[in-house]
């Protein structure tokens, strides 16, 4: 397994979204609008996506479940801001399709009775915000 880019800064961050941003080809991994979080789709095979960087600060310390909308947004909402500091940012891995290499955020969400993985595309630059 590669070494995944430990937490990336903002201009980083940015700087993949932007990469994402620019790419036209046609690919499965856009058959379903992720602009907004949503459940991994069947359309795009979990082995379809490699990690290349983490937004986990340490491994070992409990995130906050606080979710970051001062404009109020939802938590699906594709203006929703990418604040890495808040819940779910701060439970990602970015992940590269290997197809068309655009990037996209994704995590595990875990209730009482399920696991689904979430994903969502990364690539507005401008929704990247540092709010601590």
């Amino acid at each position: 397994m590669q070494d995944l880019l430990p937490h990336p800064d903002l201009a980083q961050l940015r700087a993949l979204a932007a990469d994402s941003a620019a790419i036209t080809v046609e690919c499965n991994c856009r058959a379903a609008d992720s602009s907004g979080w949503i459940s991994l789709p069947l359309s795009l095979p979990e082995t379809q996506l490699v990690d290349v960087a983490t937004l986990i600060a340490d491994p070992y310390d409990e995130p906050t479940f606080t979710e970051y909308h001062p404009q109020g947004t939802r938590y699906a909402s594709p203006e929703a801001p990418v604040a890495p500091a808040w819940y779910p940012y701060n439970r990602c891995n970015i992940a590269r399709c290997t197809q068309c290499a655009r990037h996209y955020l994704r995590y595990m969400e875990a209730g009482g009775y399920f696991v689904d993985r979430r994903i969502r595309s990364l690539n507005a630059p401008a929704l990247i915000v540092e709010a601590a």
